[in-house]
């Protein structure tokens, strides 16, 4: 990464990607070897049912910078990442998917946007006017639905939460991780919440987003983003528990 000397680390939780986690690593590994930086590549299985530990390791294996942990089972993509980030040790943090819909080659712009705009965080936005999105209806629909309720129950300062591609510094997550509860679709949102709740800098970047493969949205899934939401905004501004959180650690420390 032009500019920057700092160590980054990259978490990939993979669940079931046996065809394309090897071409996906293989790639992220030449886009990182061309940056010219110091990272490391932690992947986290995510109790998936299907080869793509075993396809992880084979890439592992010819490099002594991937960091691979196996959960034994499918807890969700929030625990996944909470799993990988105990294992980072890079003064930056990247969420980056497996499916590499996001590639990312994209990240030298999110280093550029958080050195220009002084930012603790900068996350990939679909509703950044220079985005350039290729993915279905469907997904459309509901991500700006999804977009109206977030910015009626939280009043975030950005115009989205869910993609998956996300530049963090260190510091940031070390202090949020801890008061993160959601393990599946809704951790997006709480890990967002809280950086600003703590007052941290989020800043938006434009993505190239192509979508390859049509997983349609079931309303099981829907209706679980829906009851974490929820959850999330019950304990941000009923029990004030995030408000409370570091007056806990402090009087138990």
């Amino acid at each position: 990464m032009k500019n920057i000397k700092e160590k980054i680390s990259v978490i990939i939780p993979a669940y079931n990607e046996a065809g394309i986690i090897e071409g996906g690593l293989n790639e992220t590994i030449r886009v990182f070897n061309n940056f010219g930086c110091k990272y490391e590549i932690i992947v986290v299985d995510d109790g998936s049912s299907d080869n793509t530990f075993q396809n992880i390791l084979k890439v592992s294996s010819r490099h002594t910078n991937i960091i691979v942990k196996q959960l034994k089972h499918n807890r969700g993509k929030g625990r996944a990442l909470k799993v990988g980030f105990r294992q980072s040790s890079g003064e930056y943090v990247v969420f980056l998917d497996a499916d590499m819909e996001l590639h990312p080659a994209q990240l030298q712009t999110f280093f550029d946007i958080m050195r220009l705009d002084e930012a603790d965080v900068v996350i990939g936005s679909k509703r950044h006017p220079n985005s350039r999105l290729n993915y279905p209806l469907q997904r459309k629909i509901i991500s700006s639905v999804y977009f109206f309720l977030i910015k009626i129950f939280f009043g975030l300062p950005i115009r989205d939460t869910q993609t998956g591609l996300k530049l963090f510094k260190y510091e940031v997550l070390k202090r949020v991780f801890p008061r993160i509860l959601v393990k599946a679709f809704g951790y997006d949102l709480e890990i967002l919440v809280n950086v600003h709740r703590l007052g941290y800098r989020i800043a938006e970047a434009p993505i190239v987003l192509d979508t390859q493969r049509y997983n349609r949205i079931g309303m099981d899934s829907i209706w679980i983003t829906w009851r974490d939401t929820m959850a999330i905004w019950y304990r941000a501004y009923i029990l004030r528990y995030y408000d409370r959180f570091d007056y806990r650690r402090r009087k138990r420390g």
